[in-house]
């Protein structure tokens, strides 16, 4: 790869191709020479400046020039899109390395949570690879006709390989962008891969990975730091961009109100004011003041919200299709979304759900015109790409089923929909478009914005990534060392009894504890735990050497895509913890109690219960051993707060109205911890 680096200034009048242009139409970059990456096409030397002739006609044409505004080259390439060109560019599908084995079962899948140490990263980094992923193939997976015969330019990455393989792959990538048609580059997205996370399925997180590991999006919320928030967000930044990931399907706007959800874990938790902070930092941080060459654009979802859902059940199934706004909180819910589109969130992502209990006609958000353009485009003002999730049209076309994919199509064009998410074969949009030629102005205008976010993203200038430097910058030690700071201030302490001898917490040093790990489905079995001294804490083997015993529950709920319809539940028991084995070594010595929240999970069959002595209750959000160490030794005090509130039994879950968060719950004495609950020693 060869890059220029070349700069000069502008004059006022600037030139292109020997015409003067009105200010207006000057991009605001447009008086340094930008950096030129390619690989193969020629540069034009014009008016002393250099372009890359991307169309191969050895001219200057208008989406060619840098010089000019992001909306006069999107409406230049536009115009020169063949209709097959344009519905490829409206369509993205994840696309796959060469041995990469992200799409299949794993035979094993472990616990992906808190109490992992480095060895254990290490086990959930390679969950999902079966074998070693080779040099980045692009033919492996058909990307060579998805670029050349299906025109597609959006790509979703799903493998977590190491940096270096992801750099090279993307380089490749955008190689073969480079020498077809108009050669216009290609944007590859991801899900979340900075955090640990339980859930690490399709479509949901890429879990850890050669990223800085960071606590879960709970977590975060848990911190209340917004600069560390911001600076999370700024590190991932760096790190994406710098393997040639510069677009996240992320982060969560949703709010958690029904605590039954599936993916609550992936959410900010159940205030919506807080949600809104985050979001707003999190875009400011991955996208910047506005959207440039070092931003990456972000999708926020699941809009208007997909939090409410009947019985915690998810839209992903028939069976969760039916979201329940019954409580009057529509508007609540919109909070968060309205903070992503005041900070400039590239691209707005509406879930699969049918809206119960509002204005808006019951019919999924893909097909909903009132939610997509009175709500979203209307009221709330959002100017940028609305992009489907994944297979609304022929997976989960809630609400329209009866109409042919032809008609679904019409439908969600209608509606607004500027992507397609999940569908890899163009065809059936093209159909769409020459059965309803009065479509194509909703295909100029869905092809302008997305074209508008490649353009500035400095996409068409320069796509490439130096390997090496991706290398060095991907999980690097002072990230991880921010990332190490964010896991200790997400940890929680909700409870720290007053005993004859003091508080349990912190630890005192000469004390003997015993510390175990109790992990979903291991019946009676536990992580292998910390012994001998450590911050003048003596770690025992046995729970009768111990003066005191440390007990981290580690539940987990069924994952999303293994989901049957059965009723959700949220007891200790129902998601895999011994609840009997854990008694028994709460019994008869000092305890304390660390309980993993993925979910807002109900302890009363263990605690408070008369039979323990458990005296401290500590609530962490897919964090390490050693923060949760450091905050039970008192070398870190705990400052995080609860981002949700947990019911205090099945009873109150079921009760629960689904858009209402936990803390505005009515019925007496709702709730064992509540939202914004911690204290400190």
């Amino acid at each position: 790869m060869r890059y220029f680096f070349l700069y000069y200034s502008l004059t006022l009048a600037l030139l292109a191709a020997g015409c003067s242009r009105p200010p207006a139409a000057v991009h605001s970059n447009a008086r340094q020479q930008p950096v030129l990456g390619y690989r193969t096409l020629r540069l034009l030397q014009i008016d002393g400046y250099q372009f890359k002739d991307l169309n191969k006609n050895g001219q200057l044409d208008a989406y060619e020039d840098w010089r000019l505004s992001d909306e006069a080259r999107a409406r230049d390439l536009r115009a020169r899109m063949s209709l097959e060109q344009k519905a490829g560019f409206m369509l993205i599908s994840s696309t796959r390395l060469e041995n990469d084995w992200s799409f299949e079962a794993p035979r094993t899948r472990e616990p992906v949570g808190s109490g992992f140490n480095e060895q254990d990263l290490l086990m959930e980094i390679n969950m999902f690879t079966k074998k070693p992923l080779a040099e980045p193939n692009l033919s492996a997976a058909g990307t060579t006709k998805d670029v050349t015969v299906f025109h597609k330019r959006h790509f979703i990455l799903r493998a977590k390989p190491s940096a270096r393989i992801i750099a090279t792959w993307a380089n490749n990538l955008q190689a073969l962008c480079e020498s077809d048609g108009l050669g216009i580059p290609a944007i590859v997205s991801s899900n979340p891969r900075n955090h640990i996370t339980m859930d690490a399925s399709i479509g949901l997180s890429v879990g850890t990975s050669s990223f800085s590991v960071w606590p879960g999006e709970l977590g975060l919320a848990a911190m209340r730091d917004l600069g560390l928030t911001r600076e999370f967000a700024d590190i991932a930044r760096q790190e994406w961009r710098a393997v040639g990931l510069r677009k996240g399907y992320m982060y969560m706007a949703d709010l958690s109100t029904e605590p039954r959800w599936q993916r609550v874990e992936g959410t900010f938790g159940e205030d919506a004011d807080l949600a809104a902070d985050m979001i707003r930092e999190v875009v400011l941080g991955f996208q910047g003041a506005q959207l440039g060459p070092q931003s990456v654009a972000l999708t926020t979802k699941h809009f208007p919200g997909g939090g409410a859902t009947e019985g915690g059940q998810d839209p992903h199934f028939d069976w969760g299709k039916r979201e329940l706004f019954t409580g009057g909180q529509l508007e609540r819910h919109l909070i968060p979304f309205r903070a992503a589109i005041a900070a400039g969130t590239s691209s707005i992502m509406p879930y699969y759900s049918i809206p119960i209990g509002t204005p808006y006609e019951e019919v999924a958000y893909a097909y909903n015109k009132g939610v997509l353009q009175d709500l979203l485009r209307g009221q709330l003002g959002f100017r940028g790409i609305i992009n489907s999730d994944t297979g609304p049209i022929d997976m989960m076309p809630w609400g329209v089923e009866s109409l042919s994919i032809v008609a679904r199509y019409k439908r969600a064009l209608e509606a607004g929909i500027n992507l397609f998410s999940g569908t890899a074969d163009p065809s059936r949009l093209i159909e769409t478009v020459r059965t309803h030629p009065e479509l194509m102005p909703l295909i100029d205008q869905s092809v302008e914005l997305l074209l508008q976010e490649k353009f500035r993203l400095g996409l068409f200038e320069n796509p490439y990534v130096d390997v090496d430097a991706a290398e060095r910058t991907v999980g690097n030690a002072a990230f991880q060392a921010r990332a190490d700071l964010a896991h200790r201030k997400s940890i929680v302490l909700l409870r720290n009894e007053q005993r004859a001898a003091g508080k349990l917490l912190p630890l005192k040093a000469g004390s003997k504890v015993y510390f175990e790990t109790v992990l979903a489905n291991k019946p009676g079995g536990s992580q292998v735990q910390p012994v001998g001294e450590q911050q003048g804490i003596t770690f025992v083997g046995s729970p009768e050497e111990a003066d005191l015993v440390v007990v981290w529950l580690v539940p987990r709920g069924k994952s999303l895509f293994d989901s049957d319809g059965s009723p959700l539940r949220l007891s200790l028991s129902a998601n895999g913890i011994d609840t009997a084995y854990v008694n028994r070594l709460l019994a008869g010595r000092p305890s304390v109690l660390v309980v993993n929240y993925s979910n807002p999970w109900v302890i009363d069959e263990i605690y408070p219960r008369a039979a323990n002595q458990v005296g401290s209750v500590l609530a962490t959000f897919n964090t390490t051993r050693d923060a949760l160490l450091d905050v039970l030794t008192g070398a870190f005090a705990p400052q995080g707060r609860m981002p949700f509130t947990t019911p205090a039994s099945e009873e109150q879950v079921a009760a629960q109205e689904a858009d209402v968060p936990g803390y505005l719950e009515k019925k007496a004495g709702y709730g064992l911890f509540r939202f914004d609950e911690g204290v400190g020693y």
